[in-house]
Formats: structure tokens, sequence, C-alpha cells
């Protein structure tokens, strides 16, 4: 099933030292036995645990076309993560997705089908249809995200079923426009890129997957990244 593209993975970092060899191994694994061209961009936040160590260890077992490294100083946000991933990417189309293992590679080659068949510009996970569900939350955070996902589809109308969620395709010039023309930070970022990309009138695809809670580390999600995720549901409802 191999085709003349290259897929580039920008693989935003912070203290995820534990989850990167196996998060790296799969997405070679998948690549490999899938016969697509790839690399993996690594952008590291100035982690403090090592992850940049473990990230040269996993270029020099791998190689230098296949995993490339692009940290920064420090914590820098996810957008500016993207903005700064693209300009090293050499594929012409992009994933983008989550290096804790919430995300499992093995969709990829679902993601390039669903792309293919419609010649979609944007191809995104969704914890909502089909198959797909999340895994290791409790009742607690499935209602919120749960909550926080059907308000944003009566107050945005994005067009697709799940739009928190970071696991997606995207076609490097969609990508390039979009993240241009985002103003949100953290968590709402992903959810403007989508309500963009509807603006823009993208052709969007969706591939049911399983999300897993994060394996190792603390996940991110407490009371003050709610309260700025509502702030930026009505932000993008007033200004969209």
């Amino acid at each position: 099933m191999a085709d003349n593209n290259k897929y580039t993975v920008l693989l935003p970092t912070y203290e995820e030292r534990k989850n990167l060899p196996l998060i790296v191994w799969l997405l070679v694994k998948t690549f490999s036995e899938s016969g697509f061209d790839f690399e993996i961009i690594v952008i590291d936040d100035g982690s403090p645990d090592g992850t940049l160590d473990v990230a040269k260890e996993l270029q020099r077992i791998y190689g230098e076309n296949r995993i490339v490294l692009r940290p920064r100083e420090k914590k820098l946000g996810l957008g500016t993560a993207y903005i700064h991933g693209i300009k090293h990417a050499t594929g012409n189309f992009i994933f983008i997705m989550d290096a804790d293992l919430s995300h499992h590679p093995k969709f990829i080659p679902e993601f390039i089908k669903k792309q293919k068949d419609g010649n979609l510009d944007v191809v995104t996970g969704t914890r909502y249809v089909g198959s797909g569900g999340v895994f290791g939350w409790d009742v607690k955070r499935k209602c919120i995200s749960r909550g926080a996902n059907y308000l944003t589809q009566v107050l945005l109308r994005p067009g697709v079923s799940d739009l928190t969620g970071s696991f997606r395709l995207y076609r490097k010039p969609v990508l390039e426009k979009l993240i241009n023309s985002c103003v949100s930070k953290g968590y709402v970022f992903q959810m403007e890129m989508m309500v963009r990309a509807r603006q823009f009138g993208y052709s969007i695809g969706e591939v049911p997957i399983s999300f897993v809670d994060r394996v190792y580390g603390e996940s991110k999600l407490g009371g003050s990244e709610i309260i700025g995720f509502l702030k930026g549901v009505l932000y993008l409802f007033a200004t969209t």
C-alpha cells in the first residue's frame, strides 16, 4: 500500500522520558510495516527529566532521517511547538498526536486510507463515533469530556464529532494556514483548528480511535483548564 507521500509526525514532548521510546518504536513499526515514507520530529520543550537524552539515543538507533530533533529551551506551548516543527518538516502530510501513548499509532493506516479515499484536507480521530472510546478515565472525567464536547457541538457546529482530540492528519499547507489563523492556547487550540478548518471550507473526515489515558505521568486536566476551556469556547462562539 505504498505511495509517493511522505508523512511527518510532530511529537511535542514535555517530561515524556518513559513514554518516548515506546511511542517511537510503535510509530517506526507501524510506518515500516505499512510501507509509508515517514519522519518523526521530536519537539522537546526543555524537559527536566532527560527526555531529550532519550530522544538522542532513539535518533542514534533509528537514524537521523527518521528521528529529527528540534528542541526548545523552555515550555512554550502546543501551538508554537507545531509552528516550530512544521518549519523542519519534509513530509507533504503531517500527523499530530500525543507522545504519552494515549494515541496508538496502529490507527495511522486508517487515517491515511480515509484521507486517500476522500482526497481530504484533514482527518481527525474521534472518541465518540463507531468503535471509538476512552479507556482509563473515571466517570467524572468522561462526563466533563462529553459535556465539553456537547457544548462545543451546540455552540460551534464544527461538523466533526470530537473537537478536543489531538490525533490528526493534515495536508502540510492546510496545517500551516490553520495554525497561523489560530489565536487560542492549550486545549482550546485543538478545537479552534477544527472550527477554522470548517470556516475555510476544508474537507474533513473522521476515524474512530480508542483513547487511553496516560500510562506514565500526570494528566494535565484540572479545574483551571476547564475554566480556560469554557472561556475559549465562548470566545470562539463570539468570533467565528
